[in-house]
């Protein structure tokens, strides 16, 4: 009886030690990436509501995928939502783009994730790596461009920058 006692007091010091080593360890690990969103005020975006989002790059040799997040409520009327992408890097002008992000499709409904009624969608925007050729602040900026104003029920617009491992 008492050896079952003495084993399982034993069992539980390693456990004890492996999740102290574990916890340790990976909190050391860096993550690579850029996250940040904006709240659309009264979920209702504006065109005149253009969020930006300042980065530092200092690692130029890296590829990074960069994405868009948007988090809006199953009462949105579309399937899609047009967006005005622009891009600045350091000692350069912004460039733009116009991106058709696709939320939903007919045979499975919302893309991303949900809860309750509210879905979330990360959706790459670039169609390969990409590569940030100097180091320094880049700024992205998020203009809604569809035909409705204010287009409603979005709660939130954001951008993620993630470095690739190699």
């Amino acid at each position: 009886m008492k050896t079952n006692y003495v084993c399982k007091k034993i069992i539980l010091k390693k456990l004890f030690f492996i999740l102290i080593f574990s916890v340790t360890f990976f909190s050391c690990i860096k993550i690579d990436l850029f996250e940040k969103q904006s709240t659309i005020p009264s979920q209702q975006w504006y065109y005149t509501d253009v969020p930006t989002f300042t980065f530092h790059i200092s690692d130029t040799t890296s590829l990074y995928n960069v994405y868009i997040i948007l988090r809006h409520t199953d009462l949105y009327n579309y399937n899609n939502i047009w967006l005005r992408v622009g891009s600045d890097s350091p000692g350069d002008s912004m460039h733009y783009q116009n991106i058709n992000l696709v939320l939903a499709n007919d045979s499975q409904g919302w893309d991303g994730t949900g809860t309750d009624d509210i879905f979330e969608v990360r959706k790459n925007i670039t169609p390969g790596p990409l590569s940030f050729k100097k180091p320094g602040d880049y700024t992205f900026s998020i203009a809604q461009i569809m035909r409705e104003n204010p287009l409603k029920y979005i709660l939130n617009i954001g951008v993620r920058i993630e470095k690739i491992k190699m």
